[in-house]
């Protein structure tokens, strides 16, 4: 078949470890062949990142505003182990949270449903999208030991020098302390992505915070949504029968249980973080989850949820055979060309990322699979593959439907 074209590019960010090497096959074997693919290029490889004092991350970052659309590889964030393994300048920060922050996105995670693989909750039929704010809490929080007794005090002094102050704790005692913040700016561009979102798919939006014990902060939250949505998406949601529901925090974690799914579940960051994860894993596999980066200007990165497969590369390294899953890495680059397709009008691309897609669930559907994924499945037809072969068999039920 003659090769599909793209007119403009999608800005591919390269990772690390395992995923690195599975990025280079996905590319060989599932894009290459069929498309003429239109990329620019950015190596957030540890090594490179460390070369260029981690300015290559928000040069990665600036070019998806530019062209709208980002594909990225699995990267590690360092710790202080890995500031000695890659003899690091510094111990860097997390390339997705500066992406975040530049972007001033939010994260869209959706688990992909295969037949073989049933949800942990039996209630449960339709992903559940787990919308987390990427800005701010404990993320960009301050800490401090307390030792002996002492008061702590939260001060602002604002720029012509007026003070306010709360206490916050008389010690009689060691303890610790922590102060977090958050922007009404980034909080209302999260409230923006997600309704803007929610029309996208045609899905509800449900958003929970703690506003009766956290009268201030998460009330802020909530207060900013629900004049976001009177003002500017009410009429838009009813029109097309949706629903936007505000509760709080534990509740919806009670109703999640009990749903069939097929909604969007908008949390604050520290509540995203954690409950993607469960989400993912209740749904059965976290490298079986998309993970989408919107911002309210409308720029797009796509991701795979989980990180760099660090046991597996090392495996690699030694010679030894890999079974490591690379479904979440080819979504992440459906969804990059598909919403690539989407903004030039490139019908060709929007297809051959669905068939991308439809071939890589079929594969797993008809019993090929890597091995997180055989210990899950409930058939007897399981053939476990290393992760070239897993690819391989792909590509060839790619060809069969192109």
């Amino acid at each position: 078949m003659e090769k599909i074209k793209m007119s403009k590019p999608i800005v591919e960010i390269d990772g690390d470890e395992m995923t690195r090497i599975v990025w280079g096959i996905i590319k060989d074997e599932l894009l290459n062949p069929f498309i003429e693919l239109n990329t620019e290029y950015y190596d957030l490889g540890l090594e490179h990142r460390n070369e260029t004092d981690d300015n290559v991350t928000v040069e990665a970052a600036e070019a998806i505003k530019k062209h709208k659309v980002g594909v990225k590889c699995a990267t590690i964030t360092p710790n202080a182990a890995r500031v000695k393994e890659y003899n690091l300048k510094e111990m860097w920060k997390s390339p997705n949270g500066t992406i975040r922050a530049i972007l001033d996105g939010t994260v869209f995670r959706a688990p992909i449903i295969v037949d073989p693989i049933k949800p942990y909750v039996r209630t449960w039929k339709k992903p559940i999208t787990i919308a987390r704010h990427a800005y701010g809490d404990i993320y960009k929080d301050v800490e401090m030991k307390i030792a002996g007794k002492g008061k702590c005090e939260l001060v602002f002094t604002s720029e012509n020098g007026e003070v306010k102050r709360e206490l916050i704790h008389n010690f009689n005692g060691d303890g610790v302390v922590m102060g977090m913040h958050n922007l009404n700016k980034s909080i209302e561009s999260f409230a923006r992505s997600c309704f803007n979102y929610s029309l996208d798919v045609k899905q509800d939006l449900w958003f929970a915070s703690k506003d009766t014990i956290s009268k201030k902060y998460d009330h802020t939250f909530k207060d900013i949504f629900q004049e976001l949505f009177e003002n500017e998406y009410k009429e838009r949601f009813e029109k097309l029968g949706l629903k936007y529901v505000y509760t709080l925090i534990d509740t919806v974690v009670a109703n999640i249980i009990k749903c069939e799914g097929g909604i969007i579940w908008a949390c604050k960051n520290y509540d995203g973080d954690v409950m993607s994860d469960m989400i993912a894993t209740a749904f059965g596999s976290l490298p079986m989850m998309t993970s989408i980066l919107v911002s309210p200007e409308g720029n797009y990165e796509y991701e795979a949820a989980h990180g760099t497969v660090q046991d597996h590369y090392y495996k690699h390294l030694r010679g030894e055979e890999t079974s490591t899953n690379s479904i979440a890495t080819i979504f992440a680059w459906t969804g990059a060309l598909r919403k690539r397709g989407e903004l030039d009008g490139n019908n060709g691309l929007i297809s051959f990322a669905n068939r991308l897609e439809k071939a890589s669930i079929k594969t797993i559907e008809d019993g090929t699979m890597t091995e997180d994924l055989a210990a899950l499945a409930e058939t007897n037809n399981v053939r476990c593959v290393n992760t070239l072969d897993f690819i391989k068999e792909i590509r060839k039920n790619l060809e069969e439907i192109l």
